[in-house]
């Protein structure tokens, strides 16, 4: 049982602690993946902060058909859909009015930790955004195929021809950008 899985248990159990090292853990990871739905690091946040709150407040049942990682971040994406579907009719206003550029340039060097990454995740975010969430979930939270299948709702065979047709998108375009990176 990997340690998010314990971690929620004894969460479940008692141990408020618990859910702040769950938090702690996944908490950038989730940030960023449903920031490829939203294209807004400060709404993205919210809907992070309400996985959150449904973990505490509605305490799902984990089964253990997956491994925790895949939970937590399914729920991540039916609370990012929900938040889409439920605020579509708002006409959504210019990212730079929400967050200052220096944020999001501190949140993505914490967690990708260097420069090429984060030009590489700058231009993932640049491509459709099916294409975006498979090589995030894929490359940089070190899903499988099997498991970015489940959190997107497809079957493998999907996401394993959208993942080549993702990395294709990708490749292009970091030709066009005269970027060159080794493990594409």
């Amino acid at each position: 049982m990997d340690n998010g899985a314990s971690s929620y248990r004894r969460f479940l159990e008692g141990d408020k602690n618990a859910l702040t090292e769950i938090i702690r853990e996944y908490r950038d990871g989730i940030v960023l993946y449903i920031n490829s739905f939203t294209n807004n690091i400060c709404v993205a946040e919210e809907i992070a902060e309400e996985v959150f709150v449904k973990l505490y407040v509605n305490k799902p049942k984990f089964s253990g058909k997956s491994s925790f990682k895949t939970w937590i971040y399914s729920i991540g994406k039916y609370t990012a859909v929900d938040y889409i579907r439920k605020n579509k009719k708002i006409v959504s206003a210019s990212i730079d009015e929400f967050y200052s550029l220096a944020d999001k340039e501190e949140l993505e060097h914490n967690y990708i930790k260097n420069e090429q990454k984060i030009m590489l995740h700058k231009t993932i975010q640049k491509l459709k955004p099916e294409y975006s969430q498979v090589l995030y979930l894929i490359y940089f939270e070190d899903f499988n195929a099997s498991q970015a299948a489940k959190i997107m709702g497809k079957s493998n065979r999907q996401v394993t021809y959208l993942l080549y047709r993702a990395k294709k998108a990708l490749k292009s375009k970091l030709e066009q950008e005269k970027f060159i990176y080794e493990e594409l």
